[in-house]
């Protein structure tokens, strides 16, 4: 894929870590020029420092994208720096630990939904106007196998929020397919990052590395951004070839 970005703006919400990270890598690998954003500076900085002593062009913005206001402030930024966003991978996303109604409080709820569907409306409202001018541009967005399929152990407010993104990305396809606009939903069965210890019952090292890994889930996002501009690749489906979600697993149990 190197060379296939080349040219090319990419904004990444939650670049700092795991799947956004690798993504980061992989389309700075690919001639794009990267900016990052996250809630965590330290983690940005490093971010960036790995990118640019491999050779990429990055830069990063703290963000936190359940805030509006501020995630049109750094669409805004990336603009009047790179003159155009041309990619925006949407992978920032957060769960809680009390997933389930009997534990579930309106707090945590909210907590996930910001982050999970809020956040990723905003950003998308957010790139649309620079795409337009631009003439096209790519929106690839981190949902979830449990965005594809109900998944009992997401929780009610994971699941929601990642069972939104369909009609969302199929809405920017139906509505600004004209305007050469893309977009595409990624549902990844499990992935080794994280925010798999937020879990009741996180899964343990040895299960963990038979899971997917980030790279893995990169490099689907690549080639989807990167494809010709007269294919859209609507959704993307994948999981580790040893997938517990059809396997089963005790930690997976919601009862």
């Amino acid at each position: 894929m190197k060379g296939s970005l080349e040219g090319q703006v990419a904004w990444i919400t939650g670049g700092a870590t795991g799947i956004g990270l690798e993504s980061a890598r992989a389309m700075a690998a690919a001639g794009a020029t990267v900016v990052l954003s996250g809630r965590r500076q330290a983690e940005l900085d490093a971010a960036v420092a790995a990118i640019s002593g491999a050779g990429g062009r990055a830069s990063a913005i703290a963000l936190d994208v359940a805030d509006a206001d501020a995630v049109s402030a750094a669409a805004g930024t990336i603009v009047a720096s790179h003159g155009r966003i041309d990619i925006l991978l949407c992978s920032a996303g957060t769960n809680v630990r009390n997933r389930f109604w009997k534990d579930l409080t309106p707090q945590a709820f909210a907590a996930v939904t910001s982050v999970n569907l809020d956040g990723v409306a905003y950003c998308v409202t957010a790139v649309l106007p620079s795409m337009r001018a631009s003439g096209g541009g790519s929106i690839a967005i981190v949902s979830s196998w449990a965005g594809w399929r109900y998944l009992p152990f997401a929780g009610a407010a994971y699941g929601a929020s990642k069972q939104a993104i369909s009609p969302l990305v199929e809405s920017l396809n139906d509505q600004e397919g004209c305007n050469g606009i893309r977009a595409t939903m990624i549902c990844p069965g499990e992935v080794a990052t994280p925010i798999l210890r937020t879990r009741p019952v996180p899964p343990s090292d040895e299960e963990m590395a038979r899971m997917l890994k980030p790279e893995d889930v990169a490099q689907a996002i690549v080639y989807a951004v990167g494809a010709p501009k007269h294919v859209c690749l609507n959704e993307i489906v994948v999981s580790p070839t040893w997938n517990r979600i059809y396997l089963g697993a005790d930690d997976l149990k919601t009862r």
